[in-house]
C-alpha cells in the first residue's frame, strides 16, 4: 500500500477517503448506532431505526460487513436466526458517532433556522 502524506488525505484512492465515504452514507451512522448496544436481529434494527426499508438495511449491513465494521452471525436453528453486531473496528466509531449526535442536538435548530432563512435552497449534486 502506498504511503500517504498529510496533504494526500482525501485523494480518490486514499483509505481515509474510502472511510469517509462509507461513514457519510445516509444510513451507515444510524445502523452503527443501532448496533452499539450489542447484537441485534434484522427486524429489530428495522423497528429501532425507522424509515429504512428492509432492502436498504440489508444493503447497508452487507457493505458494513464487507468493510469489517459489522459481523453477521447465522444460528443453525429452525426458524433461522441471524444477528448483527459491531466488530472491534466498528466499535471504534461509536464515540465519534456519539460526538456527532451531541453536536446535532446542540446545533440542529441553528441548521434548521439557516435553511428557513435561505429563500432559495441549494441544489444537491452527486
Amino acid at each position: 500500500m502506498r504511503d500517504f502524506g498529510s496533504g494526500d488525505l482525501f485523494l480518490a484512492d486514499c483509505p481515509a477517503r474510502l472511510a469517509v465515504e462509507l461513514i457519510a452514507d445516509k444510513w451507515t451512522v444510524v445502523v452503527l448506532a443501532g448496533l452499539s448496544k450489542g447484537p441485534v436481529r434484522h427486524g429489530e434494527l428495522i423497528e429501532l431505526i425507522g424509515g429504512i426499508s428492509r432492502k436498504m438495511l440489508t444493503q447497508t449491513l452487507r457493505r458494513l460487513e464487507a468493510h469489517g465494521l459489522v459481523r453477521r452471525h447465522a444460528y443453525a436453528e429452525v426458524p433461522p436466526r441471524v444477528e448483527y453486531e459491531l466488530t472491534p473496528l466498528g466499535a471504534t466509531l461509536i464515540e465519534p458517532i456519539h460526538t456527532l449526535t451531541e453536536w446535532a442536538r446542540a446545533h440542529g435548530d441553528a441548521v434548521l433556522d439557516a435553511l428557513d432563512a435561505d429563500p432559495e435552497p441549494i441544489a444537491q449534486s452527486d
